[in-house]
Parts: C-alpha cells; structure tokens; sequence
C-alpha cells in the first residue's frame, strides 16, 4: 500500500556511493513532494541520510586509469590494512571513518589522487545541492532485545533463500569481491559454499556480522544524528510511537496540512 523507490537499480558489480542516492533520492523525493505526498526515508544507514541533510562535495575528477590501478591494488588488502591507511591518509575521530570495504577504498582513492583527504572536501567544496530539512526519528532499542531480533532475522534468511541466492549469483558471474557481494552475510555465505565453513557456522557468523553493524551503527547514530532528532524508546507500543512521531511533525508544520499518504 506504500510504494517504494529505490529497489533493483543496481547490478552486484556496481558502485553506489551516497552521493549517487542522495542525487537519485531528491529526484524521487521531488516527485513524491509533487503528488502530494510525504516521503519517508527508513533505514539503518545514516551516512546516506546525512548525504541529504548536508549535502555532499561535488565529487572531484580523476584520471580513470589511475583510479582503477589503485582499486586493484586495496583489493588485495585486508580490511584492517584499508583501516591503518585511512586513518593516516584522513586524520579525524575514529567514529568519523567508514568500516565497510567500499567506502573504506573511496576514501583512500580520494586522499591519494587528489591530494586532499575526504574530511577536507566535505568542509570546504562546494555542495552539489542545498541541504534538506525533515524530521529525524529514531529508535532506540534494547540491546538484548535488537540482538535477539538480529538473530531470528537471519535464520529467516536462511530460510527463505539466502543460499541459493548468493549460489545464483556467484553463477552468474558476479565475483565475490564485486561490491554487492561485500556486505554482511554475502561473504560469509560465499565462504561456505566454497567449503570453507559449514552452514550452522556461516549462519553464526552472519549473526555477529549483522550485530557487529549494529553497534557501529548506533555509536554513529549518537554522534552523527542532528540534534532535534526524536529519539523514542522501542519498547512503546505502535500507537504511542505513531502519536509521538505525528504530534512532533504537526508541530514542526504549523499543526500539519492534508496528505494523501506516505511513499517511501
């Protein structure tokens, strides 16, 4: 009853970065916006948010070649060996710095061919667009609870078919290094139908990646998140979290006007 965006837009060996949402979803959103409708973005990955409440650098040029010759080479690196590098190539708090592989390789690509470090293009380029102002809601769960959560998720993946998708596609020829085959539960599964692990144990340690995320999450939540986000404790009942959320917007939009309803 809700239409979605976004789904299906990428193949397995493409790069999304969050400059390239954030340019696809003010299209989305300005459509959304002209059909009288909310949009809502929901998710757990804020630095995509935060690509549209501050707006990103215009990405700067360089030399393709170059940059491919490089990506060959962090290939080859273990994901703590991308961190080190990073960390002397960009030299700011450590909660500032991506964890995951992709982000991790184009923030090194950027401080070694432009010589400047990522953090010193998103302070002093231009933006690309104006920032976008909204509601930031978050939910604040339990840990125990989250965790317990986690855990029943990815035994329903498995269930349903997570297996025989990444079977599917590494057929198809999709790399296990291409960028949608890097997240979590991905590698561990290519692992196992390499015969490096049984499926009880790729499912374990899918369960600690995906809980390992949330953590890294929710410290950048704490540090990241705009200062007026409303925050609301998990364990309230749906209609006590959807009266909350809606007394704040009203409030925000002089008591709010008619929508036909929302799309995400």
């Amino acid at each position: 009853m809700v239409p979605h965006h976004g789904l299906d837009i990428r193949d397995p060996d493409e790069t999304y970065s969050a400059g390239g949402f954030a340019r696809d979803a003010r299209e989305w959103i300005g459509a959304i916006r002209s059909r009288g409708r909310v949009p809502v973005l929901v998710g757990g990955t804020g630095f995509f948010l935060k690509a549209l409440l501050e707006p990103m650098f215009e990405e700067p040029d360089m030399e393709p070649n170059r940059v491919e010759a490089l990506r060959t080479y962090l290939k080859g690196l273990e994901t703590d060996e991308l961190s080190d590098i990073l960390s002397v190539l960009n030299p700011v708090p450590a909660a500032d710095l991506p964890t995951d592989r992709q982000r991790m390789t184009r923030s090194i690509e950027v401080a070694l061919l432009t010589g400047r470090p990522l953090s010193w293009w998103h302070k002093e380029a231009e933006p690309v667009a104006g920032p976008l102002s909204a509601l930031v809601v978050a939910l604040e769960p339990e840990r125990e609870g989250l965790y317990a959560r986690i855990n029943a998720r990815v035994g329903q993946m498995i269930h349903e078919g997570f297996v025989d998708e990444v079977r599917g596609l590494l057929r198809a020829g999709y790399a296990p290094d291409c960028p949608g085959m890097t997240g979590a539960g991905y590698r561990e599964l290519v692992r196992h139908l390499d015969g490096e692990s049984s499926l009880e144990e790729a499912t374990d340690e899918i369960r600690r990646s995906h809980r390992r995320y949330a953590r890294r999450q929710t410290t950048w939540f704490r540090h990241q998140l705009p200062d007026d986000t409303l925050w609301i404790d998990d364990s309230l009942d749906p209609e006590a979290t959807v009266d909350l959320i809606l007394n704040r917007w009203k409030a925000a939009n002089g008591g709010g006007r008619h929508q036909n309803g929302t799309e995400g």
